[in-house]
């Protein structure tokens, strides 16, 4: 019995030491692989902190629980990237008729023409300013009326400090007043007139200056009652008795009345 109890006894210090091992390895394991002994805990919010890669969430219960990790998201880049152009989707350009594979004047202005038939001196850019001016135009010409026309924005260069400019591609401006016009000799008409009522307009306002400095400078030259139609103011009636007529004079002026009494 004794021996027995002896067998037991070492049976069982062999399975406590196994066990006390393999605890041990077991603790030291963790210990090396624990995020804290390599990486800086980052808070992301009260109760989530961030260990190297691995987010661990605090329970408050004592001991930390990792989270599962995240699904990546589509970054911003790739989420309004636009889907790739497929061949049959291309225009053909203008000029060459082939399909456009990289196009500024597309990509700005919606004109199709490719980048190797893009010509600076055929596809000019206009201002606004200069568009209005040149082609007989108003700004629902280009804002509103539909299609509306694109463009692009640029700073001035001479004025810094002022606001961006308004570019619009020439080609597409001169459409647009051909639409409205409807040929280039009516939009040539149309700005003769304009022209013709300028200068006249012009000549009303040099003479109602000119006037209005005369009447400042109450100038000799000029009379404020020549306008008004005069009124005679007789003075008393002379007899002449040789003639038998009567005759009166005007007060404010040289004229002289003569007549007879029946």
């Amino acid at each position: 019995m004794i021996e027995s109890n002896e067998n037991l006894s070492e049976s069982s210090q062999s399975r406590i030491e196994r066990n006390r091992q393999k605890a041990l390895a077991i603790r030291q394991a963790k210990l090396v692989s624990h995020p804290n002994a390599k990486s800086t805990a980052v808070s992301i919010d009260k109760t989530t902190i961030k260990i190297g890669s691995t987010r661990y969430k605090d329970t408050g219960g004592g001991f930390l629980l990792e989270e599962e990790p995240e699904k990546d998201l589509p970054t911003d880049s790739e989420a309004t990237a636009e889907p790739p152009v497929v061949e049959d989707d291309r225009p053909n350009c203008v000029k060459c008729q082939k399909p456009i594979a990289t196009s500024w004047l597309f990509d700005n202005f919606l004109y199709k023409c490719c980048d190797s038939c893009k010509d600076p001196e055929e596809h000019k850019l206009i201002t606004k300013t200069e568009a209005l001016k040149t082609y007989l135009l108003k700004d629902i010409d280009l804002e509103k009326r539909e299609p509306p026309l694109k463009f692009i924005t640029k700073k001035n260069p001479h004025h810094v400090r002022w606001g961006e400019m308004k570019l619009y591609l020439q080609l597409q401006v001169e459409e647009r007043a051909l639409e409205i016009w409807g040929s280039k000799e009516a939009m040539e008409e149309e700005r003769l007139r304009r022209e013709d009522k300028r200068v006249i307009l012009k000549a009303k306002r040099y003479q109602k200056e000119l006037k209005e400095l005369r009447m400042s400078m109450r100038s000799s030259l000029y009379d404020r009652t020549s306008a008004a139609a005069h009124v005679h103011e007789f003075g008393p009636e002379t007899y002449n008795e040789e003639e038998d007529t009567y005759s009166r004079s005007c007060l404010t002026c040289s004229y002289v009345e003569t007549f007879e009494k029946m």
